[in-house]
């Protein structure tokens, strides 16, 4: 069993409505670890970036529009299967979908405006830390509570 590292935006909305600590504390109390945190007012280029896979498809513009409305959360998070456990944790994108107990289950209502944006995987999570994340913005620590998840 490996360590990896997954990136995690708490989007505008879960911003705006208060969820930022509701959103932080299940990835702690899971036992996921927070590696790299920071608020950030997204300009344009960076979304643009960040969600250029999309480019050219309908929700393209809005979503960038929408990603640059308000500040949002990043977040490295690490732990052994992080980028599965997250996504299960963050539940099906469209929240309608996402079972209660979820993060979108229970705080989102519409896909357009879904709470929180993970990782889909490895190069995704890749891609994503290093275009968020310089590397002296990524903490290396050792918790106390991870010979306890482990084993």
């Amino acid at each position: 069993m490996q360590k990896e590292r997954t990136f995690v935006m708490i989007k505008p909305d879960g911003v705006q409505r208060g969820f930022i600590g509701d959103i932080i504390s299940r990835f702690e109390r899971k036992g996921i670890k927070i590696i790299g945190m920071k608020m950030v007012s997204v300009d344009k280029k960076l979304a643009e970036k960040h969600y250029g896979v999309h480019r050219g498809k309908p929700f393209f513009e809005p979503t960038v529009k929408y990603i640059t409305s308000s500040p949002v959360v990043a977040m490295v998070l690490e732990g052994i299967n992080a980028i599965e456990m997250v996504r299960g944790m963050m539940g099906k994108t469209n929240p309608q979908e996402a079972q209660l107990g979820t993060i979108r289950g229970d705080f989102g209502q519409f896909i357009g405006r879904n709470i929180i944006h993970g990782s889909d995987g490895k190069e995704t999570a890749e891609f994503e830390i290093n275009l968020w994340f310089k590397p002296e913005e990524i903490s290396k620590y050792t918790k106390i509570d991870e010979t306890w998840l482990t084993e």
